[in-house]
């Protein structure tokens, strides 16, 4: 008996991906033109010539840039944990209006931060800003006071705008710690006569390290590829006063078109930054 073989052409494999694919086709072709393509040509350019990563090390300039980021972000970011953390603190005691309370908190970090450099840079003027001439008025001669324009206090005023404007940041992520903490640990200190500080010492703090070290590592990751600021204040002077590397990577590349030697300090910038994380991440983990 004959049996007649009925062939199908076979379907084409594209026809059968999911509908969801072609609706995020045009994203991932986006980030592929914006991400991964720049990522790869800046490997090439840093790392077809190695000797761009030889000059980092006898590069006064990036060292000096490397250390002033160091300080910027230690001293920024201790001073707005501990801000932050008080903050926090407060209001969380605060029996009424803490909506109130948090929203007031919050204004400077929901400015650009573009637009907060430029009322601080007007705060700054040593002939016409606020600062200054609120000083005059206490009496106090600001003829030596240059703030941005001085060298000894270019850095300074960069750190105090900064804390400004993300302090708020940490207070947010401490403050939703404080209320996330079980309430049932600290009604058993109380019982046991544990005082205020006993209380926040070996109950508070402890329950709130998890968030504490999620916050310090998303706030360092920001402050050593801070840019917008100091370019606005004092793009990078008086001298070298404020240069930190995101600012001397910028310069690098787009003033003196070097750029491959930019993107060489790109990657050391990055290969620093994903250190620290992985360091700040083991903590975590171990706690």
């Amino acid at each position: 008996m004959n049996t007649r073989v009925t062939s199908e052409k076979p379907r084409h494999s594209w026809r059968r991906l999911p509908q969801g694919f072609w609706w995020t086709l045009p994203s991932i072709v986006v980030l592929i033109a914006l991400s991964i393509y720049p990522m790869i040509y800046s490997v090439r350019l840093a790392f077809g010539d190695l000797g761009n990563f030889t000059r980092l090390i006898s590069d006064r300039t990036f060292g000096i840039a490397t250390v002033q980021t160091i300080v910027l972000t230690a001293v920024a970011l201790a001073a707005e944990f501990v801000l932050g953390l008080a903050l926090a603190l407060l209001v969380d005691s605060l029996s009424r209006a803490k909506s109130i309370f948090r929203a007031g908190l919050l204004v400077p970090m929901l400015l650009p931060p573009v637009v907060a450099a430029v009322a601080w840079r007007l705060i700054y003027n040593p002939q016409f800003g606020v600062l200054n001439g609120t000083l005059r008025q206490l009496g106090v001669n600001t003829s030596a006071l240059t703030w941005t324009n001085g060298h000894n206090s270019a850095l300074l005023s960069v750190i105090v705008v900064d804390i400004w404007e993300w302090t708020p940041f940490l207070f947010l992520l401490l403050s939703a710690g404080l209320q996330a903490i079980p309430p049932d640990p600290i009604e058993a200190a109380r019982i046991d006569g544990a005082g205020p500080w006993r209380l926040f010492r070996d109950v508070t703090l402890p329950l709130l390290k998890p968030t504490i070290l999620l916050a310090l590592l998303l706030r360092a990751m920001d402050l050593v590829r801070i840019f917008d600021q100091i370019f606005i204040l004092t793009q990078g002077g008086p001298g070298t006063a404020t240069e930190t590397v995101s600012l001397y990577i910028y310069r690098t590349a787009f003033r003196f078109s070097n750029f491959g030697y930019a993107a060489a300090m790109s990657f050391v910038l990055l290969a620093a930054t994903m250190l620290f994380s992985r360091g700040l991440m083991r903590v975590m983990r171990a706690r």
